[in-house]
């Protein structure tokens, strides 16, 4: 971690709430889809700082591995304030729930947002069903489920997706599932808007 004055939050982070942990992210994006981002400039006094030691992040994201999705850019979050774990089709599959896990026990993160996006390419995959090299088609059985519940609309298969993903992660883990009754973390399923820069909370 650096310096606490480098960072508005720093000294803050491991005593937010899972509610303003989820809260923080938000204001985030609304930042960047404003277009007045914060964290270009305190990621120039961290780096220059050189004294990062340890990370404290306030959030995971579970989000796809689409080049499309920055999520840190899109969150207007620094270095060291947002664990990360990225996969196409943003699946839980196990070794995203063990990353998340040390995200949870080891680093003291309050929220997970599992984050689908507009246009996921592995959704549309899965859809299609078509024939595929390599592994690829590895990732349609994570995927079916909410296309089974949503049909074949893409943004509702997509959304559909994220919030199974975010119930998958509670139901997987008793990591997860102990700090959520302790009031200590929250899940959610997000969806990011390509045209728009929004991040918006699926019910």
């Amino acid at each position: 971690m650096v310096e606490r004055n480098l960072s508005r939050n720093a000294a803050a982070q491991t005593a937010l709430s899972a509610d303003a942990a989820v809260q923080q992210l938000l204001d985030g994006n609304r930042r960047f889809v404003e277009g007045r981002m914060t964290s270009f400039d305190e990621d120039l006094e961290i780096l220059k700082a050189k004294t990062v030691a340890q990370q404290q992040p306030f959030a995971a994201v579970l989000s796809c591995a689409d080049s499309r999705v920055p999520v840190e850019l899109i969150f207007d979050q620094t270095i060291g304030h947002v664990f990360v774990t990225r996969v196409a089709g943003n699946i839980a599959a196990s070794e995203l729930i063990a990353s998340l896990e040390y995200g949870v026990a080891v680093l003291g993160t309050k929220a997970i947002m599992v984050l689908g996006h507009a246009n996921c390419g592995a959704v549309k995959a899965a859809i299609d069903a078509k024939p595929a090299p390599g592994q690829i088609s590895a990732l349609y059985p994570y995927i079916r489920p909410a296309i089974e519940q949503a049909g074949t609309n893409l943004d509702a298969a997509i959304k559909a997706n994220a919030k199974i993903q975010a119930a998958l992660l509670r139901q997987s883990s008793p990591v997860f599932a102990e700090h959520i009754k302790q009031d200590r973390l929250k899940i959610v399923a997000g969806f990011y808007d390509l045209a728009t820069g929004t991040v918006s909370i699926l019910d």
